[in-house]
């Protein structure tokens, strides 16, 4: 035969059928104490975890085995290498491994290319427009700003 009991809200003892008592608090919810001494001390508003006969106190103090959960062993997560688009596993591989001085004089190479590429292409495209952006100058030469012999402020 199994006996229902409760958990006194104050001591959490075990509190049998037929004894203890039962108050509803101002928020509605009934609580279940174990006798006048918690009932006392709960109308007091003292804390269950500064009296030494509580379970709460002796919780606190480490005075019961408390149950302790097993923690969850978690599988480590492995690293796994995909290729990019554009950039092939190999490649990444190599990158990986060159040293920082190696990959800083591809770097500065690269860059110098395309500086190199950029200065090619302005002096073809003022070769082209030599002419024609030299005459235009002179069509508007005097029509700028402060050009018209107005009042200069």
């Amino acid at each position: 035969m199994v006996v229902k009991t409760e958990k006194c809200a104050f001591s959490e003892y075990n509190v049998y059928p037929g004894h203890g008592m039962r108050m509803v608090r101002r928020d509605g919810q009934p609580v279940t104490l174990g006798g006048s001494k918690t009932k006392s001390m709960m109308l007091q508003r003292m804390k269950p975890s500064k009296l030494q006969w509580t379970q709460g106190w002796r919780r606190l103090n480490k005075k019961m085995q408390v149950d302790t959960t097993v923690k969850k062993r978690t599988r480590k997560t492995t690293k796994f290498q995909r290729a990019i688009v554009g950039a092939s596993l190999e490649d990444l591989k190599k990158k990986k491994t060159q040293k920082p001085h190696e990959r800083s004089a591809q770097r500065e190479a690269a860059l110098r290319e395309v500086k190199e590429r950029n200065k090619a292409k302005k002096a073809a495209s003022k070769k082209s427009e030599g002419g024609a952006k030299g005459k235009a100058f002179q069509k508007t030469k005097g029509f700028g700003k402060g050009a018209t012999g107005g009042k200069q402020r």
